[in-house]
């Protein structure tokens, strides 16, 4: 059974999650890790949601806002061993109705092209691609999405 836990990113379940997120990109960007690890400061997110499956916690991402009415999705992660379960889904979807709570009316999100998982989910999950945005303007690897909530 999956469960959602709203959180902050003091969360240590969280706090984990992350930091095998960013074993596996390290092997992913390459050589371009350090250029996309210094935007993911987990310290300044205040708005996380880590989901449990049988007690285990095998999911996480979060946001920050990105203006008055955008937020930034961050952090996406499900452990490799928990995928196809909806765990992406549901962490996708509570953060998506907790920033509608929040007052905010639509999501963005940076992800790599080379990780075809995440961007075939974000276009099943109805994200829009959308020109590069900030520090993502002219970098290659880069594919940005946006969600009307």
């Amino acid at each position: 059974m999956i469960k959602a836990l709203r959180t902050n990113s003091q969360n240590q379940d969280f706090v984990n999650l992350v930091s095998q997120l960013n074993a596996y990109l390290k092997t992913v960007d390459g050589e371009e890790h350090e250029f996309y690890n210094q935007y993911n400061n987990i310290d300044i997110l205040k708005h996380v949601v880590v989901v449990y499956y049988q007690n285990k916690a095998v999911g996480c991402g979060a946001f920050k806002p990105f203006n008055d009415e955008t937020v930034e999705i961050k952090r996406m992660y499900t452990d490799p061993e928990y995928r196809k379960l909806g765990v992406a889904a549901s962490v996708l979807v509570h953060l998506e109705t907790w920033a509608k709570e929040e007052g905010f009316k639509a999501c963005v999100l940076e992800t790599g092209k080379r990780q075809t998982e995440a961007v075939s989910f974000y276009k099943k999950m109805n994200y829009q691609c959308i020109p590069n945005y900030g520090q993502y303007i002219g970098i290659s690897n880069s594919i940005c999405f946006k969600k009307i909530l």
